[in-house]
């Protein structure tokens, strides 16, 4: 009678073939049958495995015979299942795959899946990471007066499902860290534009931000700023009234900096000012709007786009007299040209022998 063989030896005759699972355990097996709430994955030798309801919708299509990839989740469950995880192996072939284009600097296309005030969430081979808003492109990057939060959020969730070029900045599996560069992946094409770029060339460009101090504009990806004393010849006080964003506008290069242009829209036209200046000379008496009252005198438009200065010295004949007690904003007065400077854009004023009278009874009656 032949004598039974036992389950060791069946194992052994097996060889490496057959080997127990082990928690965490990469393995790949066979589509064997697809419930509403679970998929039965074929693993040969090692048994059945069993893939729960939450992971059945990681993947878009699966069909019987498919072959998977997964992680061993738990090795023996009561009805001797093996616990799968589809997602879980996913992800870590995806960290092998962040790893290699980290260290490699390849650039990748992404689509962020959603938005905070901080940036975008972003998903890459199965796993999550983060694009801040500082590394966003100029073209991207959601310039806001005031740093209204709101409208920051506003501006990115435009940029959800949208492809954006990107390089990997930082990661740490450890750590489930993934940080993500929109400004890294274009750096070596921006430095070619830069190159081609020369001072006194205008160019077009995006408006992509008004704020206090000026106009942010996107110069075919590079950064661009026209400073709010750039803006016009005439006084600006709010850049919003001369530009809008999403405007495209002509701007003169003005400085080429290390990352960011500065530009003038101004310098494009002929300044009004040396036109204008041409109908006083020294001792014309003039009529102007005071426009600023400084510690040191006033200034006063005396035609669309000359202004002048009244200095503190001749203000009746005082180095003491304070200008606040003695202008008032957008009070308009008789004055006498003193002196012209052409080439320094300046022209200095003093009050007419009338005004002086007034204002030193005003004084002293005060």
């Amino acid at each position: 009678m032949a004598k039974a063989t036992t389950m060791d030896e069946l194992l052994a005759a097996e060889g490496d073939s057959v080997k127990q699972l082990a928690q965490g355990e990469a393995i790949t097996g066979t589509i064997l049958l697809i419930r509403k709430h679970e998929v039965l994955v074929d693993l040969g030798a090692q048994g059945i495995g069993l893939v729960p309801r939450r992971e059945v919708g990681f993947y878009k299509t699966l069909n019987i015979g498919d072959e998977v990839a997964a992680s061993i989740v738990d090795t023996e469950l009561d009805n001797g299942y093996s616990l799968l995880s589809l997602r879980k192996a996913a992800k870590d072939r995806g960290w092998d795959e962040v790893v290699t284009k980290m260290e490699s600097g390849d650039i990748i296309e992404v689509s962020p899946y959603d938005a905070n005030r901080g940036g975008l969430l972003v998903e890459y081979d199965g796993v999550r990471g983060f694009l801040p808003v500082s590394q966003l492109s100029a073209e991207h990057y959601p310039r806001v007066g005031g740093s209204d939060k709101d409208e920051i959020l506003s501006r990115l969730n435009v940029l959800i499902g949208k492809q954006l070029t990107v390089r990997i900045l930082d990661c740490d599996r450890r750590a489930n860290k993934l940080i993500f560069s929109e400004k890294e992946a274009i750096k070596d094409g921006l430095a070619a534009r830069f190159e081609k770029l020369v001072l006194g060339d205008s160019v077009k460009g995006v408006v992509t931000g008004v704020v206090d101090f000026g106009v942010f504009v996107n110069v075919d990806g590079i950064e661009g700023l026209v400073h709010i004393s750039e803006i016009s010849w005439e006084r600006v006080n709010n850049p919003g009234d001369y530009v809008k964003v999403g405007e495209t506008i002509d701007a003169k290069i003005i400085a080429i900096d290390k990352d960011r242009l500065s530009l003038s829209i101004k310098q494009l036209s002929e300044d009004p000012w040396m036109t204008e200046v041409d109908q006083f000379k020294p001792g014309d008496k003039v009529e102007g709007t005071v426009t600023r009252i400084t510690p040191f005198g006033a200034f006063v438009q005396i035609s669309p786009a000359v202004e002048a200065l009244v200095h503190v010295s001749e203000l009746g004949g005082s180095d003491e007299a304070d200008p606040e007690k003695l202008f008032t904003l957008n009070e308009r007065k008789e004055f006498i040209v003193l002196e012209i400077e052409k080439e320094n854009r300046k022209i200095s004023l003093s009050l007419t022998d009338k005004n002086k009278k007034k204002r030193q009874y005003n004084s002293l009656k005060g």
